[in-house]
């Protein structure tokens, strides 16, 4: 193992590939065995790659596991700035479907947001880091265009607040949409009434609290 520090041989293209493969892997793992059942002899074994060759492009299943959350953050801002030159013409309402929809197949961001964020941050290189917050300031930056698109009269301040609120929402989401069987009976055990709104009700209906009126 070389810790990461020799850049693998081969085209730009090749490694490109070799990443998504391994980042494609390491999904198929996550979703079926969660954050603990997510490890380098297990994504080793959905690739044409060996461990001590997955080395050579991270060094950690975190890093791994932070690869996989940019590259949803990715789509995600594509989707976020696509909104902006319409914004403008859009009621409260519309622009909170439009955002809501951006978030409704994006299960494996919020569900690393929710559960695992802090331990993969924990374990990967800053300079991995840094790069997640290269695009996490891209939906920042996206966010407060699309508002000041639909509201040009948008304070700072108001703009930084829709930020925090919604940001801070979307660590939530997660737990609420989705339960274990075993969360179920339990709270069945216990009287708790629950229901499992999906991801695009539960964005749309807070986003809808968080908008300012034009």
């Amino acid at each position: 193992m070389n810790g990461g520090n020799d850049m693998p041989k081969g085209s730009p293209e090749r490694t490109e590939r070799r990443k998504c493969e391994i980042l494609d892997a390491c999904e198929k793992v996550y979703k079926a065995q969660g954050f603990y059942g997510v490890n380098i002899k297990e994504i080793s074994s959905e690739v044409s790659l060996t461990r001590p060759a997955i080395y050579n492009y991270f060094e950690t299943k975190e890093e791994i596991l932070l690869g996989l959350l940019a590259r949803e953050y990715e789509i995600w801002c594509g989707q976020l700035e696509k909104i902006i030159p319409t914004a403008c013409g859009y009621t409260a309402e519309t622009l909170s479907e439009k955002i809501a929809h951006t978030l409704e197949n994006k299960e494996i961001l919020l569900r690393i947001l929710n559960m695992n964020l802090f331990e993969i941050e924990l374990n990967s290189r800053v300079e991995r880091l840094a790069e997640f917050k290269k695009l996490y300031l891209r939906c920042i930056t996206a966010l407060s265009d699309i508002l000041r698109a639909y509201k040009p009269d948008v304070t700072g301040m108001e703009c930084e607040d829709f930020c925090n609120s919604f940001c801070a929402l979307l660590f939530g989401v997660y737990p609420f949409a989705f339960h274990t069987e075993k969360q179920k009976e339990a709270m069945k055990l216990a009287g708790v009434k629950f229901r499992e709104p999906t991801i695009y009700q539960m964005v749309y209906k807070s986003l809808l609290k968080l908008i300012p009126n034009k």
